[in-house]
């Protein structure tokens, strides 16, 4: 499978509008791809927290459309990063009084949607995405020919147990897009390159370029394969970092080292 990371750089003089129409063609140039994955938040920033509201979509909304569309014009498979939908809101309230959400659209080579993925960890403690936006509750996969989607964001990476749910819902390849910041570049290798080896699966983590709000980007895409190999990594730019994966070393992996067998759930506290 034929894998293309796009890894967008935000620059903040170039309008929404403007950056949309650019990823679009880039989308459109990874025909021959099987998956095409994005980065979150790449339409604002994922530190642009005054902009989450003004520039919030409907889940049908701009970029679905130009996302939908590049994806049928490539023939791939496209996860389109993530976006700040605008949920519905209660009635007698206005349209901008409804619920933030940190949105993942994936799409099939058709421009059909094929899943829906709202950030269940949100970044900031007690600001930014922590307070603007809601969690999603549900785990997402998503079945291609070639193997099963997990599909996270961001901050997820660093919540192991919703990776095993994951791969107890039959993911082999874990997606996730980011906007990861420079200063914690260390903590997102080394958390990619963890989540594959502990689930013996492929992660394709695609970060942002740039700088979002005056916080540098780490950039350092990057796919791992179910060993913890590094297959390839980006550098800190805008980057199409494109690999060609075998399917077969989830299966051969998770069978040589059955680890996944030993699992031992339901364990109770220590008594005190």
């Amino acid at each position: 499978m034929r894998a293309s990371l796009l890894q967008i750089a935000v620059d903040e003089g170039e309008s929404v509008a403007a950056r949309r129409e650019r990823v679009a063609a880039l989308v459109r140039e990874q025909a021959g791809a099987d998956l095409v994955v994005l980065p979150e938040l790449w339409t604002t920033g994922a530190f642009a927290y005054e902009e989450f509201g003004s520039e919030a979509e409907p889940l049908h909304g701009p970029t679905y459309e130009a996302m939908a569309k590049a994806a049928s014009d490539a023939g791939v498979w496209l996860h389109a990063g993530s976006v700040p939908e605008r949920g519905t809101s209660a009635p007698g309230s206005a349209e901008d009084e409804g619920p933030l959400y940190n949105t993942s659209l994936v799409f099939a080579p058709n421009g059909d949607l094929a899943a829906v993925y709202r950030k269940i960890h949100r970044f900031g403690f007690d600001k930014g995405e922590a307070v603007l936006m809601s969690a999603g509750g549900e785990l997402v996969t998503v079945r291609l020919p070639e193997t099963t989607l997990g599909v996270a964001t961001c901050y997820d990476l660093r919540f192991p147990e919703l990776f095993r749910g994951l791969v107890d819902a039959g993911a082999e390849t874990l997606v996730v897009p980011a906007g990861w910041p420079e200063r914690r570049r260390a903590h997102w290798t080394l958390l990619a390159q963890a989540r594959a080896v502990e689930n013996q699966a492929f992660v394709l983590a695609c970060g942002t370029a740039g700088t979002h709000a005056g916080v540098p980007q780490a950039g350092h895409s990057i796919v791992v394969d179910p060993w913890g190999e590094v297959l390839a990594q980006a550098g800190p730019d805008e980057e199409i970092l494109t690999v060609d994966l075998d399917m077969t070393r989830v299966a051969a992996t998770r069978e040589q080292f059955p680890a996944l067998k030993d699992r031992v759930l339901g364990l109770e506290p220590p008594r005190r």
